[in-house]
């Protein structure tokens, strides 16, 4: 099924001063375009217009024939509804077909060993030049393997490595072509539940992400 509709967002908001993100509630000053000011309480709020188009897969084989390099798009929203052996670097694939990337972020609540090989193996190749990783509280002791074995991967002259109380499963980054984030509800390990996701090709999708997630303190 396909499906493109245009939406018309809300005024778009700018933060006057970021906050710094740890344990504490943080209280962040947002002000519209029309110079009112709003609250917002350890969040941030990226409201703007862009056109979306809706896809369905029930494997990973389908998913990464649902796009091809070609049809990624700056201002292009795509949505999916998945099942079957799908998880969230399914969409990072995506975007790797299309491009290199100088930069991509991860947050993930946990993941399995064998994707972190996949990453190790991306940046051997030269497909991610700079890699940071967000992981959940519980990784560090519930996946002690697996933390082992990803501060192996993203070494401190790759990337870094924080740990907080995380439970969202975002991709951003940037390549010579276009910037993205990839908003999915599927951890980094395969399962066969339906999961959602979104990828954005966008600029400031890209940049909304990073500068919250750059003001991760992490526990260790």
């Amino acid at each position: 099924m396909l499906q493109i509709d245009k939406i018309t967002a809300s005024p778009k908001l700018r933060a006057i001063k970021s906050p710094t993100v740890n344990d504490d509630p943080v209280n962040e000053v947002l002000e519209t375009e029309d110079g009112k000011k709003a609250s917002s309480r350890r969040s941030q709020l990226l409201a703007r217009k862009s056109l979306h188009m809706y896809r369905r897969a029930f494997s990973e084989t389908q998913l990464l024939d649902l796009l091809t390099p070609m049809e990624l798009k700056k201002g292009m929203a795509y949505h999916f509804i998945t099942g079957g052996d799908i998880d969230s670097l399914s969409y990072l694939k995506l975007i790797l077909r299309a491009q290199d990337l100088d930069y991509c972020l991860f947050s993930t609540w946990c993941m399995a060993q064998e994707d972190i090989f996949q990453f190790r193996d991306w940046i051997e190749a030269g497909k991610i030049k700079k890699l940071d990783a967000y992981v959940g509280e519980i990784f560090p002791g519930s996946y002690r393997m697996e933390y082992s074995l990803l501060k192996k991967v993203i070494t401190p002259d790759i990337g870094r490595i924080a740990v907080f109380r995380n439970h969202s499963k975002i991709f951003a980054g940037t390549g010579s072509s276009f910037s993205f984030g990839i908003e999915t509800s599927a951890n980094v390990n395969t399962n066969p539940r339906t999961e959602n996701a979104c990828i954005t090709i966008d600029d400031d999708i890209f940049e909304f992400y990073k500068s919250y997630f750059d003001g991760i303190k992490s526990f260790d």
